[in-house]
């Protein structure tokens, strides 16, 4: 039987990929670790490997091709010993490979082999990335026949939250597991809405309280919500603007941060760093570098160096910081892992350092200059670049003195870091002049209260102002 190949999950939050280029063509011969497509996500560009022998029969969606869904059917390999000829096309094209109306749940046998859906053909979806963990396991729970229903948790807690009936809804991830996109879509259609105010009139016997106030301020409410593109270039005379189509980035990066605004609850707080002592350091350390064969420097440390190296040591000191939300629960970590702004055309990356408090400053410093270089190519992998508990902003180089930035779950904390300069203090009842820069600590206060961050900032201002412990 042909073997499925399908359009591949780069990243949890990944729903949609652009087809960019087959490597492979209809007729080839494939073996076990060779790449057949070039797949672009909004921030990577990422290869898919077959992981079976066989003959390339069939290509469903031509190379170029944008919007891609993940789970979408984009070729078929003929199996071993297989005419590539007799391999039909589905009907649909590259459609979603069907899924049973109803996903029965397994019954658990350990000698059992796990069955292949779409009428016993094998799927895969493999990419050249590092494990990203273990796999987020399907809550399950019953539907109004009492059948099991297999659904994300994001997915159940946006249904919770708006009250949509998640048995009422078709889902479309692997298996025909309900994802976030199911429901709202669900959400937008009001069918499951719709059968959600049904089963409840039924448990209790009566209808909900005023549910035609209810449904009347819902097209408020989205109206309220924002202005239609039409709307907004209503305002403006026609030939005075460009129009620029958002891409996979922006879009991403506009949908998650919009998301951080209105369910993280943010808080600020600001200090003031003394730099003398580390910018007195950093010279040292800079000029006793040693040289490679080339006759370049080993390394050349940058204060963002020290900074991402004291935010590392500093979660370290505060460990009940070290945390991020888990929906119902709090994560805390054992090692440090700060992520890092990278501006790049049209968007930004946030690679992550990880064990930050154990890495030397010439390694750290290293590192950022190979993944600065990497994100700016779109060359680096969706595991250099998700996760983290904190992250570091500097706007400092565009003279920025303060500014805050916006926390990008799951992390917990964000640092703005300004830019150094002179200032006069009173020292010892004289003025002095210093060069100091302003941070600020953004936090999620539903992992840290006002005096747990204030702690953390504190240990952070202590490192930077001593920068010799950080080589201790």
């Amino acid at each position: 039987m042909p073997i499925n190949v399908l359009m591949p999950a780069l990243s949890p939050t990944m729903e949609k990929g652009n087809l960019a280029k087959w490597l492979k063509k209809e007729g080839d011969s494939v073996k076990s670790g060779d790449v057949l497509a070039e797949i672009e996500t909004d921030k990577a560009t990422m290869e898919v490997e077959a992981i079976d022998e066989g003959v390339l029969a069939k290509i469903l969606v031509p190379e170029g091709t944008a919007d891609v869904p993940v789970n979408d059917l984009i070729a078929l390999i003929a199996a071993d010993g297989e005419d590539p000829a007799s391999v039909q096309a589905p009907a649909g094209g590259g459609a979603k490979a069907e899924a049973p109306e109803e996903a029965p749940a397994p019954k658990p046998d350990a000698g059992a082999e796990n069955t292949t859906p779409g009428g016993g053909h094998k799927e895969y979806a493999r990419v050249d990335t590092a494990p990203q963990g273990p796999a987020t396991a399907a809550k399950s729970g019953e539907g109004a026949d009492g059948s099991r229903v297999f659904a994300s948790p994001l997915a159940r807690r946006i249904a919770k939250q708006e009250g949509v009936d998640i048995a009422a809804v078709k889902g479309s991830g692997p298996h025909g597991r309900i994802i976030e996109r199911d429901v709202r879509e669900a959400l937008a259609s009001g069918t499951a809405k719709g059968d959600a105010k049904a089963s409840a009139k039924a448990d209790t016997g009566k209808a909900p309280e005023k549910p035609a106030a209810k449904e009347a301020a819902a097209p408020q409410a989205a109206k309220a919500a924002g202005l239609s593109a039409d709307q907004v270039k209503g305002f403006f005379k026609a030939g005075t603007y460009e129009e620029v189509p958002l891409d996979g980035m922006r879009r991403t990066i506009a949908k998650r941060l919009t998301e951080a605004m209105q369910v993280a609850p943010h808080f600020y707080l600001t200090v003031d760093c003394e730099l003398d002592a580390l910018l007195k350091l950093r010279t040292q350390l800079n000029d006793g570098a040693g040289k490679s064969k080339d006759g370049k420097p080993l390394y050349k440390l940058s204060v963002n160096d020290f900074v991402i190296k004291a935010m590392g040591l500093a979660l370290m000191r505060v460990p009940t910081a070290n945390a991020v939300w888990a929906e119902d629960r709090i994560l805390r970590f054992d090692n440090a892992e700060v992520g890092v702004a990278v501006a790049i055309d049209g968007g930004l990356y946030t690679p992550v350092i990880r064990q930050a408090d154990r890495k030397t400053l010439s390694t750290i410093s290293n590192e950022m200059k190979d993944f600065a270089a990497r994100a700016r190519a779109k060359k680096l992998k969706p595991e250099e670049y998700q996760g983290g508990v904190t992250a570091v902003s500097n706007l400092g180089m565009y003279g920025i003195k303060h500014f805050t930035a916006v926390i990008n779950p799951p992390q917990s904390t964000i640092l703005a870091v300004g830019a150094g300069e002179q200032r006069v203090v009173v020292r010892d009842g004289a003025p002095a002049i210093i060069q100091a820069m302003s941070v600020t600590l953004s936090c999620d206060h539903r992992v840290l209260d006002g005096a747990l961050g204030a702690e953390l900032i504190s240990a952070f201002k202590a490192l930077i102002e001593n920068p010799m412990a950080m080589l201790v």
